[in-house]
């Protein structure tokens, strides 16, 4: 099971640092809202996952299918809900000059990468009390293969 720590860095009032196993980076609010502006924000990571995510699997379908494209990017903007009603991720895939045929596969496998995936789904969070030292970060190594298994499934 992948993990991931985050903890206070002592400096401001909502710098943190964020360690993955493998990557270290802080994560803060931006000056108007009292941070440092030192990081992205919590909706900024979740934005970033789901554009990065869903760019990955892009380009691993695109190879596995053996397309040679252009410049792929994605871009999410994220809109909060009011009061108890569902956040909106929209996202929007620049896909450069493509074929019909690359257009329609490019689309269908970007709603299948595995952010969305979850994101559709839902996902159960618990919670509990650590009665020691957290355990250090664990990185994810699952990811790479869930696009892979996506791409071959999506053919």
């Amino acid at each position: 099971m992948n993990s991931v720590v985050a903890e206070a860095t002592g400096v401001g009032e909502f710098q943190l640092r964020i360690d993955t196993g493998e990557h270290s980076f802080l994560m803060d609010e931006p000056l108007e809202l009292g941070g440092l502006g030192t990081g992205p924000n919590p909706f900024d990571l979740m934005c970033a996952a789901i554009a990065g995510c869903t760019l990955m699997t892009m380009r691993l379908y695109a190879a596995h299918k053996g397309w040679t494209l252009g410049q792929l990017r994605v871009r999410v903007a994220h809109s909060k809900g009011k009061r108890g009603a569902r956040d909106r991720f929209d996202r929007t895939l620049d896909l450069g000059e493509v074929t019909a045929e690359q257009r329609e596969g490019l689309v269908r496998i970007a709603r299948r990468c595995p952010v969305h995936l979850l994101l559709e789904r839902g996902a159960e969070l618990t919670d509990s009390v650590a009665e020691s030292d957290l355990p250090a970060a664990v990185a994810d190594t699952d990811h790479a293969a869930d696009i892979e298994e996506l791409c071959k499934a999506a053919d």
